[in-house]
């Protein structure tokens, strides 16, 4: 479960979401530019701090002003993909990929590393330093990373922009099973329609820091003013 009621002041714009969904599966955040998204995660992620609200996860409360709960980062157990790899320079792949996993107890690891690494083609870089990657590259390893932190939710901002057509074809089924089998929510950034619809669920429509539209993805994707809302192209019946 996914229950998110959270408010932040910005100096152009106040954020304010409300949203709350039982279902398990993939919650797509579309909006055009500025619109909030990634403020969003990074909230829910406890990289910032809401000006108040509550924050739940499952049965995990991570953040709740009126009650003073505001965990760190590290404690939300939450896996994060940002636009651009944020590897450590000074570790191996392999380093890097492990880093999140040691901190997790063995008993509530639920994805093996050699999983991850032949799905993210990663057997030949895992000697490599960051600084030897491509981008894309570098982008697949994050994704490897907090994979195997095995997350109680995953939050994805544009993971996928980096990585050629096949390897999007690949990742996107994985992805996609974390959310059903595993019973893993992801909230999940992206300016891609055909991603959006071949995995995600749910949709959140953003614009200027509010919530203009919420439901089932082939739904929302054929609003008349979608187009409009998010910038994409609208769909049609």
């Amino acid at each position: 479960m996914i229950d998110i009621n959270i408010e932040k002041q910005y100096k152009d714009f106040t954020l304010k979401v409300s949203y709350a969904c039982e279902d398990i599966g993939i919650t797509a955040l579309l909006g055009r530019s500025g619109a909030g998204k990634t403020s969003v995660i990074n909230m829910i992620a406890g990289l910032t701090q809401p000006d108040r609200g509550h924050i739940t996860i499952g049965d995990r409360s991570v953040y709740h002003s009126e009650k003073n709960i505001n965990l760190p980062p590290e404690r939300r157990r939450f896996g994060y993909v940002f636009q651009e790899g944020r590897l450590f320079p000074h570790l191996s792949v392999m380093s890097n990929l492990t880093y999140g996993m040691k901190l997790t107890p063995p008993g509530e690891r639920y994805i093996e590393i050699d999983q991850v690494i032949d799905l993210l083609d990663l057997s030949t870089l895992l000697d490599r330093r960051p600084a030897k990657l491509s981008g894309g590259e570098k982008q697949r390893v994050a994704i490897g990373r907090a994979l195997l932190t095995s997350p109680s939710l995953l939050l994805m901002d544009e993971p996928l922009a980096s990585l050629d057509q096949a390897r999007k074809h690949e990742v996107l089924p994985f992805i996609q099973t974390l959310s059903t089998q595993l019973s893993i929510p992801v909230l999940y950034v992206s300016h891609s329609i055909e991603e959006i619809i071949l995995i995600a669920q749910n949709i959140l429509v953003l614009t200027q820091g509010r919530l203009k539209a919420a439901g089932k993805t082939q739904e929302i994707v054929t609003l008349d003013d979608f187009q409009e809302m998010t910038g994409a192209m609208a769909l049609k019946n």
